[in-house]
């Protein structure tokens, strides 16, 4: 009987989409944060979307604040077979990425946050002729985080903050087996399933003054543990079977992130980010069936990454702020035709226009640059195989923040 998904609020937050970090992790959190890189994010609290990297920032603000972000991933990623008729193109989806930020503060020293938004989610999806589909086919890994957060000033130089999550995470994964040129292809294996896990987070902000100051952050992993129902091929049967109930576990891993802010003059600023993601954490995809038999097994090989980021803010007048940034995200998987993963290069460019004392707007947008690399690959039935992938992204963000 196939599992009915889970009836969560942020649900309409999902987004599945190739979106160009390393392994699959989400960083378009904000469109200020975009246009200068996602640099300093840990440090700087200019908006209420600065909740989804450090909640000791909550700290800084005398008002309550909501902003709201939509970002809108274009991908173009290709795969170049080194053998006849192996290469796909244009294999991960656009998507939209959304997420909603509030601040509250309750007094001088004590402030509340909500933040919803998605840290993971990946996607490619090959055509249903692809010859390789027994490796590649479609993949989609997604979470949504519904994160209230507190955080509390000590004194003018030092705030700390915390909070917990509810992570929303739905998984699928589709595989067929090519038998010969002009047969349709046969189901291999289709797993699709849903859960929800709980982590943690907490943050530290030193203020040296007002116009320098130092964050740290972090996010705790969390077992990703989803229910669902398997199709497919199925160990010791001699016909493939029809939903029946499965369970997959994996790891989402901790993010680890330390920025920096400095205002040097009037006009100009720059900042900086160090974030580490734990990806060695994730392991290999694998389902099992309720009795614990292997019915699905994807070897996914992760290792730990970091990303670096740089940015500059120009204050052009009272209401109108310009940003420019460039980041180095390292690869974190090895390349598979599911997840074809890459260090990446980041150049970006945004602005905040400030309409009134309440009410201002953010764009953001950056060009991601793939490295092109080359990858062997075991296809079921077919061998293995040689593969290059090089893989491009545009981002475009839009952001509205209102104080009350």
């Amino acid at each position: 009987m196939r599992i009915n998904k889970v009836a969560f609020a942020i649900t309409t937050l999902l987004a599945a989409s190739q979106v160009h970090a390393s392994g699959f992790q989400i960083n378009e959190h904000s469109a200020s944060g975009l246009g200068r890189a996602f640099a300093g994010e840990a440090a700087i609290g200019d908006d209420a979307a600065s909740l989804a990297r450090n909640p000791a920032l909550m700290a800084t603000f005398d008002r309550a604040q909501l902003s709201v972000v939509g970002s809108y991933v274009a991908p173009d990623v290709n795969i170049t077979g080194h053998n006849d008729n192996n290469s796909a193109s244009d294999v991960a989806p656009a998507a939209v990425v959304p997420a909603m930020y509030y601040i509250q503060p309750i007094n001088d020293e004590w402030a509340f946050g909500l933040a919803m938004y998605s840290n993971f989610g990946t996607g490619t999806e090959y055509a249903d002729d692809y010859v390789n589909n027994a490796a590649a086919g479609t993949t989609h890994i997604v979470t949504a985080t519904f994160n209230p957060n507190i955080s509390y000033r000590i004194n003018e130089q030092f705030s700390i903050g915390a909070g917990v999550s509810a992570i929303y995470s739905t998984a699928e994964l589709k595989r067929s087996i090519h038998l010969s040129p002009g047969l349709p292809q046969m189901q291999a294996a289709e797993m699709e399933g849903d859960g929800i896990n709980f982590s943690w987070n907490v943050g530290a902000l030193y203020e040296v003054n007002e116009n320098n100051r130092f964050g740290i952050s972090y996010k705790h992993s969390s077992k990703m543990e989803l229910e669902g129902t398997y199709s497919g091929r199925y160990p010791g049967a001699i016909l493939p079977v029809n939903d029946i109930d499965g369970t997959m576990e994996n790891t989402l891993p901790a993010i680890l992130e330390l920025s920096g802010y400095h205002k040097l003059t009037n006009q100009f600023a720059v900042s900086y980010s160090w974030q580490y993601t734990t990806w060695s954490d994730f392991g290999d995809i694998i389902a099992y069936d309720l009795n614990g038999v292997e019915v699905l097994k994807k070897e996914e090989n992760f290792s730990n990454s970091s990303r670096y980021s740089i940015g500059t803010e120009y204050y052009a007048t009272e209401n109108l702020t310009l940003r420019v940034g460039y980041a180095y995200d390292e690869q974190a998987a090895e390349s598979t035709l599911s997840i074809p993963d890459s260090d990446r290069q980041w150049y970006t460019a945004g602005m905040t226009y400030k309409a009134t004392q309440s009410l201002s707007f953010d764009m953001g947008a950056a060009f991601i640059a793939g490295k092109e690399i080359t990858f062997d690959e075991d296809i079921p039935l077919g061998g293995t195989k040689t593969f290059s992938s090089k893989g491009d992204a545009w981002i475009y963000s839009a952001q509205m923040n209102y104080s009350f």
